[in-house]
């Protein structure tokens, strides 16, 4: 079972700050895949831009950041852990 931890900055779109997927060995594309089926349009539009994960929109497995991974392509586990962070500014 993947789990995945979303900021509060996500909250009004997936209405929660983690849910879990039952997936065997994947990638992370494909966990997105499920979440755009889950939380719908919005989310999907709050994290990619041209089919690739918005620049200001981090994305860790387990920790590490995937673009220095393997992208959307890095594999997933059923025991792994995955945060989407958007970036968030102020002053």
């Amino acid at each position: 079972m993947v789990k995945v931890r979303f900021s509060s900055a996500l909250n009004s779109v997936t209405g929660t700050r983690e849910t879990t997927l039952e997936l065997g060995d994947t990638t992370v594309k494909a966990v997105f895949d499920e979440l755009v089926d889950k939380f719908g349009t919005e989310f999907e539009k709050r994290i990619f831009e041209n089919g690739e994960v918005r620049r200001f929109v981090n994305v860790y497995v387990n920790g590490d950041d995937i673009r220095h991974l393997l992208g959307l392509d890095t594999p997933v586990t059923g025991s792994d852990e995955i945060s989407i962070l958007p970036a968030v500014s102020g002053g």
